[in-house]
């Protein structure tokens, strides 16, 4: 079998795709068609094996893939999400309703909601976040990052922008080790964008990759609300242990930390997490 990666099609990825899919791991339809839900099925098989997770399957993914045994998965119910079963236990998300977020979002108009919990949840299941923990995670972000519920570039704030500088100039030269920038106009390109305000080239490179979009190229399109979406669901499934163990100690501030790397917006975040926790 030859090497298959983001845009081949034929035979060999549909028996890909079947394999995945009777792994547990959701590559959707098997169409024949390596576009990014087959990337995300790999990459999450790759971390759950140890393996490099480039989402490319060459001679090491297809030698673990046919030595794996099939995972046995929890039915969940039906959703307009289409949720997948999830490793850490049963879906929560045919129980996510507008109105219970609107109570997690108590100044947030509902419209937004409507309009944007839908790619909230279809990007969490598929990647296998339904549960929950994670959901409630993906949500109180939302809530501490853009409360307003929609996909929003970042405002201009003394941690951006200099008194009388150039918007966004402060991050212009925070290169490797930090945001992975290369110099001006690097900073107003990749500033904040998303519901989880994605910022600097190094994250847009990375999580495009995820993605299988080209953030670089385009980072406005970090705004769309399916791409923001799968924005942050693979931020959290990057961390995804480690935000696990925070909140099963109950450390709702470590589990914003590392998110955010500091508690920005952990009032916020914590309000949100609550409530939702009394009412799912």
């Amino acid at each position: 079998m030859p090497t298959l990666k983001l845009g081949s099609k034929g035979d060999d990825v549909v028996k890909l795709q079947k394999r995945l899919n009777e792994l547990g791991f959701n590559s959707g339809t098997a169409d024949g068609d390596f576009g990014p839900r087959t990337k995300r099925a790999v990459i999450e098989f790759q971390r759950k094996r140890g393996l490099d997770a480039d989402g490319i399957v060459g001679p090491r993914t297809r030698e673990a893939l046919g030595s794996a045994p099939e995972t046995k998965t929890e039915t969940v119910a039906e959703s307009s999400a289409n949720p997948t079963e999830t490793v850490a236990g049963v879906s929560a998300i045919p129980s996510v309703t507008v109105a219970i977020v609107s109570k997690m979002f108590p100044q947030t108009p509902r419209a937004n909601i409507e309009k944007n919990l839908p790619f909230i949840l279809t990007a969490l299941a598929e990647i296998g976040l339904a549960d929950k923990n994670m959901v409630l995670m993906a949500l109180a972000t939302i809530r501490a990052e853009t409360e307003s519920f929609r996909p929003i570039d970042e405002g201009i704030s003394k941690f951006n922008t200099a008194p009388g500088g150039k918007p966004f100039a402060l991050y212009d030269n925070r290169g490797k080790g930090d945001l992975g920038n290369l110099g001006p106009p690097d900073g107003a390109n990749f500033k904040g964008r998303g519901y989880v305000q994605l910022t600097g080239r190094f994250n847009y490179t990375t999580i495009g990759g995820d993605i299988g979009v080209d953030l670089v190229s385009n980072p406005a399109r970090a705004n769309d609300p399916a791409t923001a979406a799968n924005i942050l669901a693979f931020f959290l499934k990057r961390r995804e242990g480690k935000i696990r163990d925070a909140l099963k100690a109950g450390d709702l501030k470590q589990a914003r930390k590392l998110v955010n790397g500091g508690s920005h917006g952990l009032d916020r975040f914590t309000d949100a997490f609550r409530i939702g926790e009394k009412l799912l």
